[in-house]
């Protein structure tokens, strides 16, 4: 699996009207109404446009929101945060940096023991990759993720 992670033409015809205006267009999909909020496999979770790696189900919680929420990235260079100035209010924008798929938006109210941060996601943004079939996809790199947690 190449691990240069970028937007093709291709990949953009592939997305689903919801995928395309979240990833593209910075749409954002209703609460409770979307596939990953309340998801509790283990896996992680790749950019749906570029399939780059963004999190994993290790770093997951349950906030409330109805938005799969994160307390960190896989990897801090996998995603890049912008100022959104957008709906009358400054928030920050969580894009990745491979596709510049619009992810979410990121707030301080998460865990105070994992760090404070929500990264607060959208389902239509990511597909989820299981434990189970990381190898199969070329990202068993991420494996030890989770038998490191089982270990724990």
């Amino acid at each position: 699996m190449s691990t240069e992670y970028r937007k093709t033409s291709e990949a953009l015809s592939r997305l689903t009207d919801r995928q395309f205006a979240v990833t593209q267009d910075d749409a954002t999909e209703p609460p409770f109404r979307n596939e990953y909020w309340d998801n509790h496999e283990d896996g992680i979770y790749v950019d749906v446009v570029s399939g780059q790696p963004l999190f994993s189900s290790t770093d997951k919680f349950e906030s409330g929101s109805g938005w799969p929420s994160f307390t960190k990235p896989i990897d801090d260079a996998a995603v890049v945060n912008k100022t959104d100035r957008s709906l009358w209010m400054t928030r920050t924008e969580v894009r990745s940096s491979g596709a510049d798929s619009h992810l979410g938006h990121l707030f301080d109210d998460g865990p105070r023991d994992a760090g404070g941060l929500r990264y607060c996601m959208n389902s239509a943004a990511m597909r989820f990759v299981p434990v189970g079939e990381l190898e199969a996809q070329g990202y068993g790199a991420y494996l030890p993720l989770f038998r490191e947690s089982r270990a724990s």
